[in-house]
């Protein structure tokens, strides 16, 4: 009986989490072939971290949006391909045109409403935080 009540909780949350990140993202502008390619690989590579927080979705990176993109294109595209000290490179992972597919629908994603500050993971043990 406990394990149902665990599994439908769950299940709740879940729901809530989903329909509230979709209530509260407006829908970019019609998308070109080029920004709908980038809209599916910043779903499946880049969202998990660079969106508003969720119970099942921690939020690492910075939201990203057209303000950012905005002269930086050639650096976003190095971020994305080499990756930093906190985040993966994808040079192995994606070809250089989902690249600029992401970077071309980054263009067209509004800034967050109230955007949150990135979370960064808590340091363990004897560990020292280093900005």
């Amino acid at each position: 009986m406990r394990r149902i009540a665990l599994v439908s909780l769950f299940a709740f949350a879940l729901a809530c989490t989903t329909h509230e990140a979709s209530a509260q993202q407006a829908p970019p502008a019609k998308l070109n072939a080029t920004q709908a390619l980038g809209q599916l690989v910043y779903t499946q590579h880049c969202g998990v971290c660079h969106t508003k927080p969720t119970i099942l979705s921690p939020y690492y990176g910075p939201a990203l949006s057209k303000e950012i993109v905005n002269n930086n294109e050639g650096a976003l595209r190095e971020f994305i391909q080499n990756g930093t000290e906190r985040m993966p490179g994808f040079q192995y992972n994606l070809e250089p045109r989902q690249i600029d597919a992401v970077v071309q629908y980054l263009k067209t994603v509004a800034p967050p409403a109230g955007a949150v500050a990135p979370v960064r993971p808590a340091a363990r043990g004897n560990e020292r935080e280093v900005d």
